[in-house]
């Protein structure tokens, strides 16, 4: 009996540590299978991207390319990052008694990794479920896609894409379960536990922000949208909720201008903001400038002296229009095409690029006074409602963005402005290199190709100077002999509005437009070249003399006065027929010459040519600079006031109405152009 109770204690004190012993036995197993439950579901997961990857979206080509990086977003990126994911998890396997640890710091290890690959995927999941229901919406196009995927994974059933899409995201929300487990079946005591535990904070973690993240892209792609609206669609969106809203941030705004509230600052947004409109208006100016080359390009593009008949049969003149002829139809042409499509495309592009960011910004502005009007009824009540509660994250996810990715769109937008300008440089550099090769031909053929280039360039001064004076001794002649004519010659059908514009102001307020003028403001005119108006007042409201206040006869306005000058009024061209005579039988409107003219010499209205014109038929005649002309009829057969019938020197044919011109002055008979 003594012995027999001797050995109870000890059997007593034994069974605890064989219970603990046996609990620890059954732990250690529970966490080796969830181990393998871990490597064994990765390796399962990995294989069915890879099929999603491979197989079915290299099927699906009859889809748009577009439809499919929505469908299977960064999926590539996924696969990389989950096949090192994978190969290092399997690694573990060799060291069991390190393995738990191991497999948490390997999460911890990949922590950054998996949030950046798994929020895009996230992020674009809700645009590729509106795709899958657009799909279903097409019976021939679903039952396609369905047989290609029950062909390739047919536990996908029913649910078709939908089953294969979620499948990242089931992951990467599974991540946390996986890792609690096995942290449940890990003693306290063990090394292990605090690195599973960083490693399961650490997977909730990446999950909290990937659904941050998520929400604001989904903020952004609200707000993102620039529409077009007219004025009848934006006040019918207008109701008493929106009325509402506006008014309190106006008041908002305007108590923050009068300083009786603060303003929130956000130096580092402020200085984000500040470089993003930096590179707005540079993209802005880069285009307009742009728009102008072009335009000038093809103005230059339209200008073909070189296919004029210049009745020259040899010489420098062919050689240049040889050249010219050669550089217009290949060099230029090709240029103006990259031109077209390497700069001003992508720089439209950038441009249309830059509108998100900017409407997000300024709805920011919009979401910063709710938020700031929430946080003042919270600081003052205490609570705020749920509309309330979510105009503050709606401003919390607008910031979070626009400081998360200003950063990264400022650096891209300025690489991609770079590379425009460094492609419009290269561009420049290869035309001017075409055509320099193009030229060394004919330059060797031209007088003076072995001058060498200070006594060229000698040469070619000399050369312009004599012309120069050339052409300033025939001005001074021509404005002795003839009084320079009026900028544009009058066409006969604005002579009624001319009329009406002088019985009602007289001869001093009318003026002719001496340029085409473009109206740019509300109350500016767009006149054409030779309109005559009336001055009404030499000064806008504002004192500025640069601006006349005209009247057309029809519409009144402002024109730079600049492009205005005094209208001599001359007769019609009946009256001007009956002064000369000319009632019954046209002739020349040249009278008998006198040798000087007297004051008693009444004013005669004389119809001379303005321009030089070449007839190209019999039915056309040929003008010299201020050749007088007598005017038959004002109009061509078909009652055309562009062409005019006239007779020049006992020759008659119909001329350009625009080449004539009428001046006022005493006539000088029997003069020429000096030769």
């Amino acid at each position: 009996m003594a012995k027999h109770g001797a050995d109870e204690p000890s059997s007593r004190s034994g069974s605890p540590d064989g219970e603990d012993r046996a609990s620890e036995d059954r732990s250690l197993l529970h966490q080796r299978l969830a181990v393998q439950e871990l490597i064994d579901t990765e390796v399962s997961y990995l294989h069915m991207l890879h099929l999603c990857a491979s197989d079915i979206r290299s099927r699906l080509q009859q889809l748009p390319q577009g439809d499919l990086d929505v469908l299977f977003s960064n999926i590539d990126d996924i696969i990389k990052v989950n096949s090192r994911f994978l190969h290092d998890l399997q690694e573990t396997a060799s060291k069991k008694e390190e393995q738990v640890q191991l497999v948490g710091n390997l999460f911890l290890e990949f922590q950054e990794e998996l949030e950046q690959v798994y929020k895009i995927y996230c992020a674009s999941y809700d645009q590729a479920l509106l795709l899958v229901e657009m799909y279903r919406k097409e019976p021939e196009l679903q039952q396609h896609i369905q047989g290609i995927i029950k062909a390739v994974v047919p536990q996908a059933g029913s649910s078709g894409l939908s089953f294969l899409l979620v499948i990242p995201l089931q992951r990467i929300t599974r991540y946390p379960l996986l890792l609690q487990k096995i942290l449940e079946n890990t003693l306290p005591d063990a090394s292990a536990y605090p690195v599973l535990q960083r490693a399961v904070s650490a997977l909730q973690d990446v999950n909290t922000n990937i659904n941050e993240y998520k929400m604001r892209k989904e903020v952004a792609s609200k707000y993102t949208k620039v529409e077009q609206l007219t004025l009848r669609e934006r006040l019918a969106r207008i109701n008493t909720h929106t009325l509402s809203k506006k008014t309190t941030r106006l008041s908002q705004l305007l108590k923050q201008e009068a300083g009786l509230i603060p303003r929130t600052e956000d130096k580092e947004f402020d200085d984000l903001e500040e470089r993003f409109q930096w590179v707005s208006l540079c993209v802005t100016e880069l285009k307009n400038n742009m728009a102008a080359y072009l335009d000038n390009l093809q103005a230059f593009l339209c200008f073909r002296p070189h296919e004029f008949n210049l009745d020259i049969a040899e010489g420098p003149a062919v050689q240049y229009c040889n050249l010219a002829r050669d550089l217009q139809l290949e060099a230029f042409l090709k240029f103006k095409q990259r031109l077209e499509g390497l700069v001003w495309q992508p720089l439209c592009s950038l441009a249309k690029a830059l509108l998100g960011p900017q409407n997000l910004i300024k709805k920011r502005l919009d979401k910063l006074l709710d938020f700031e009007r929430v946080e003042e009824k919270l600081l003052e009540v205490g609570s705020v409602t749920y509309e309330e509660q979510a105009a503050r994250h709606t401003y919390q996810a607008l910031n979070s963005l626009l400081v998360a990715e200003l950063p990264q769109f400022n650096q891209l937008a300025m690489q991609w402005l770079g590379q425009i300008l460094r492609t419009f440089v290269t561009l420049q550099r290869d035309l001017a290199k075409q055509v320099l090769q193009r030229a060394e031909g004919s330059m060797a053929q031209l007088p003076h190709h072995h001058v060498p280039e200070p006594a060229f360039r000698k040469l070619v001064e000399d050369t312009l100077g004599r012309t120069s004076n050339q052409l300033h001794s025939f001005q001074e002649t021509f404005e002795k002999v003839l009084p320079p004519p009026t900028t544009q010659p009058l066409l006969p059908g604005s002579e009624r509005q001319v009329q009406a514009l002088l019985s009602r102001y007289g001869p001093g307020k009318l003026y002719q437009v001496t340029n085409n003028i473009s109206g740019t403001g509300t109350l500016d005119l767009t006149l054409p070249r030779g309109q005559i108006v009336a001055l009404l007042q030499n000064k806008d409201t504002k004192g500025n003399s640069g601006r006349w206040l005209v009247d057309t006869g029809r519409h009144r306005g402002y024109v730079p006065a600049g492009k205005l000058q005094l209208y001599h009024v001359v007769p019609s061209a009946e009256e001007l027929r009956r002064q000369a005579g000319l009632n019954e039988e046209p002739r020349c409107l040249t009278p008998e010459p006198v040798r000087a003219p007297v004051p008693s010499i009444p004013t005669v209205n004389q119809v001379i040519a303005a321009y030089p014109f070449e007839a190209r038929s019999s039915h056309e005649v040929s003008l010299q600079a201020g050749q007088p002309v007598t005017v038959l009829e004002a109009q061509d057969k078909k009652g055309n006031p562009e062409w005019s019938l006239v007779e020049v020197n006992g020759r008659r044919g119909y001329v350009p109405s625009g080449f004539l011109a009428r001046v006022p002055s005493p006539v000088l008979w029997g003069w020429n152009l000096p030769s």
